[in-house]
């Protein structure tokens, strides 16, 4: 079962969303906020998979509050305003609904996130590391043992797979490139940066080196890094 809160200045928003994700078997809706400040007081407390979040709020942007959140859940944006959705897949959105939407629609938003979901599930275990996974290139399958990946880098609408002996570029978003990974062997250190954990030889303030390849540490993951270090 996905955790969820919505975030919405808007009540009849909120209570839209409430009820099209009652009648999702596989989605509960543990909260609802109008204000973004204390729906990030309860993401700090509290166990959360996915966000639907609105993008224009009058205290902060929904773009601006998922910035702000080191390793973020998933996140479906709900908005008005279509100029926004570009931005939004950069910062691996799920999905990007645009009010008013249906509940077909609606579910096929839930479905992708229930999908990645599932797909982090299955390899959130050390086990998963030493299984081949097939990466989708042009149109082909291509198998991949992780252990060969060095990083994933985030290039515009694809992710290129750096290996030890080739590159594969596949149509992916980050967060589909982070669900296909077992979590147990990569961490985020940036926006468009997946590390395999094993391939990191040092780690400066604000950089991460892959073998002699520099790497930037995003603002919103230094947090995790620091765990990363003090369990190593």
């Amino acid at each position: 079962m996905l955790q969820a809160i919505a975030i919405d200045d808007e009540p009849i928003a909120l209570e839209v969303i409430k009820n099209l994700a009652g009648q999702v078997v596989f989605i509960t809706i543990t909260a609802c906020f109008a204000n973004s400040f204390k729906a990030m007081d309860y993401l700090q407390k509290n166990k959360t998979d996915l966000i639907f979040l609105d993008i224009k709020m009058p205290d902060i942007t929904g773009i601006d509050f998922l910035k702000s959140i080191p390793n973020p859940p998933m996140v479906i944006f709900t908005t008005a305003y279509s100029e926004h959705a570009v931005q939004s897949f950069e910062l691996d959105a799920v999905d990007y609904l645009l009010k008013p939407f249906s509940l077909p629609r609606f579910l096929k938003a839930c479905n992708k996130a229930n999908e990645l979901y599932q797909l982090r599930k299955n390899n959130d275990n050390s086990s998963a590391a030493s299984l081949p996974i097939f990466i989708k290139s042009g149109y082909e399958q291509v198998r991949v043992d992780p252990g060969d990946i060095l990083y994933a880098e985030s290039v515009g609408n694809y992710v290129q797979f750096v290996l030890t002996d080739r590159n594969i570029v596949s149509r992916l978003t980050m967060t589909e490139a982070e669900a296909l990974l077992p979590v147990a062997a990569f961490i985020r250190i940036h926006r468009s940066y997946l590390v395999a954990k094993k391939q990191i030889t040092k780690i400066e303030k604000r950089s991460a080196w892959i073998k002699n390849k520099e790497l930037s540490i995003g603002e919103a993951y230094i947090r995790d890094i620091e765990k990363f270090i003090k369990n190593e």
